[in-house]
């Protein structure tokens, strides 16, 4: 079998491709702004935000157990990145890496992946697209499936390709900022609400070079011998998103998308190939913290989608989940007139 050629990259080319490429961090919007509300939020067209943050990705994926038999949790050994950013009136450039100091644990094994995953914020839509490929797991708890105490279950064979997107369009927008609670540039100063309507498309690909449920449980588990499980899946979605604002500075964002999806699978595995078409519910959320103001903003903020696929070996669903978690410190500045000047050739 060929073998994916995108999990071989060298990890100098890997980083190259994300810092100097970084596609999932270059938003660039789909619209100008449109005029909104002063009262409830602000924009600042003119001004620059610089950002330092830490941040981690993910695509992990878990086969669920019936009765007694405990959901098999794979999960990847993602880095913990450090790094800076800067977002000028619709673009957002960030650079990061994982450093050694913040990442030293060897016992998960390791993960060679590439995660593309972009989160886009033009003032009517949101819009977020998936390109994964990751490759070596590990299995939660520790010692589940395991030969000995105190160690993780590993396969480094185990990989997950994820392609993807989702779009919403945001009713209230001229009222509720994605930006100001996701990528800094603006501030919401009132408390505000928006419906969501939208859809997503996703095909994904869970596979292994021996079978995903370890030899060792395999008795309890009915996806015994599944080897590889593929899946197409689209759908219609309705959502809502509220940011909560205590005296101004101080928020609190929520914002959910269920999606109603027709899916299209395939188990393989020592029993052949087996295909089955069902209809499941899939959700997109994301959730933002912190203060914000017309120059500062420190906040922390979660993306994540969770992504069932069904099987024909039983009635227990595979599971997708992928995300990104971030801390942030943010300054809005004016930028100097040759940089803005700059600055604006790229706009």
């Amino acid at each position: 079998m060929k073998k994916n050629k995108c999990f071989y990259l060298s990890r100098a080319t890997i980083i190259a491709a994300i810092v100097l490429i970084n596609l999932p961090e270059a938003r660039a919007q789909l619209s100008k702004h449109t005029a909104n509300d002063t009262a409830f939020y602000i924009t600042y067209p003119k001004m620059l935000t610089g950002r330092f943050y830490f941040s981690q990705k993910y695509t992990a994926f878990t086969l669920q157990g019936s009765g007694q038999a405990k959901d098999l949790q794979y999960r990847p050994n993602t880095t913990l990145n450090m790094g800076v950013g800067a977002t000028y009136h619709n673009f957002s450039l960030n650079l990061a890496y994982g450093f050694g100091f913040l990442n030293q644990t060897q016992e998960k094994g390791k993960t060679k992946y590439l995660d593309l995953q972009g989160h886009f914020y033009p003032s009517k839509w949101v819009v977020d697209w998936y390109g994964q490929l990751y490759k070596g797991y590990y299995l939660c708890p520790k010692s589940y499936a395991t030969a000995t105490s105190g160690k993780y279950y590993v396969r480094p064979d185990a990989k997950v390709n994820l392609f993807g997107i989702a779009a919403y369009r945001v009713l209230n927008n001229k009222r509720l900022s994605y930006n100001a609670a996701m990528i800094q540039n603006e501030w919401q100063r009132k408390s505000a609400g928006s419906l969501l309507l939208g859809a997503e498309i996703y095909y994904a690909v869970i596979k292994a070079d021996s079978a995903l449920v370890p030899a060792a449980v395999a008795d309890h588990y009915k996806q015994a011998g599944i080897t590889e499980i593929k899946n197409f899946s689209i759908g219609p979605g309705i959502g809502y998103a509220y940011t909560l604002v205590i005296q101004r500075h101080f928020f609190v964002m929520g914002s959910l998308a269920a999606n109603l999806n027709l899916g299209f699978s395939s188990e393989t595995g020592i029993a052949g190939t087996h295909n089955k078409t069902s209809v499941n519910t899939s959700a997109l959320f994301r959730v933002a913290a912190g203060y914000n103001s017309s120059s500062w903003n420190l906040s922390a903020n979660w993306v994540g989608n969770r992504l069932p696929v069904s099987g024909s070996s039983s009635s227990n669903n595979y599971l997708l989940q992928t995300g990104n978690y971030r801390i942030i410190l943010a300054k809005k500045i004016m930028p100097a007139p040759k940089l803005k000047r700059l600055l604006n050739k790229f706009d």
